[in-house]
């Protein structure tokens, strides 16, 4: 109650005593942003990372799970289910989109979700998983638990975003989704995000 600095949003926010079923997810951008904004992994101020690229707009509330980083244990759940060639971790914390039937007006806020599955994406031959999760507590969206329960089109939105939003008319498309997953298997993206995250800690110190 008493502290006078800001807690880096990465190193600084709990994660949460309920994880993996309940995350605490600190929110970088909202669907009505025309930029894409991301964490200053040195400040851990929002900055500015690009516009977003013409009709491409986030689907969803879009962040990280704090205290969790994407390295060698993530890159490994995913070698051991697709051929694809994979070098790493993408080296960020684990990413989230969390629906909501609510107006969140900005980013640079914190909130609770349950996550109910998740995309591997593949960025450039590094492993880079996107969490899906619910807000906690929201009355139209609390009620799907996994996400095979969503609708079609919600699911092709996200599909669609994943798959363009890195994209440029001068250079090809470098993204590709190797397969999706429940809300089980999303508890183990997070735990070994986790993992990760206590060894890039090991590596710091």
């Amino acid at each position: 109650m008493l502290r006078t600095n800001k807690a880096h949003p990465w190193h600084g926010v709990p994660i949460g005593d309920g994880v993996p079923e309940e995350v605490t997810v600190f929110i970088e951008i909202v669907p009505r942003d025309t930029v894409k904004y991301e964490v200053d992994k040195e400040t851990g101020y929002l900055k500015i990372d690009r516009p977003q690229q013409y009709s491409n707009v986030v689907p969803a509330n879009y962040g990280f799970i704090p205290q969790t980083y994407c390295s060698e244990h993530i890159a490994n759940l995913a070698r051991a289910k697709t051929p694809i060639e994979i070098s790493d971790g993408d080296g960020d914390p684990l990413d989230i989109l969390v629906l909501s039937e609510h107006h969140i007006p900005r980013g640079d806020i914190i909130l609770k979700a349950r996550p109910i599955g998740g995309f591997c994406l593949i960025d450039g031959g590094e492993a880079d998983d996107k969490i899906i999760a619910v807000l906690k507590g929201d009355k139209v969206f609390e009620q799907y638990r996994e996400i095979g329960e969503l609708p079609k089109g919600i699911l092709e939105r996200f599909e669609h975003y994943f798959l363009t939003y890195k994209s440029l008319p001068d250079e090809p498309n470098k993204c590709e989704i190797a397969y999706s997953y429940g809300r089980e298997e999303s508890y183990g993206v997070i735990r070994s995000a986790i993992y990760d995250y206590a060894n890039l800690l090991g590596k710091l110190k």
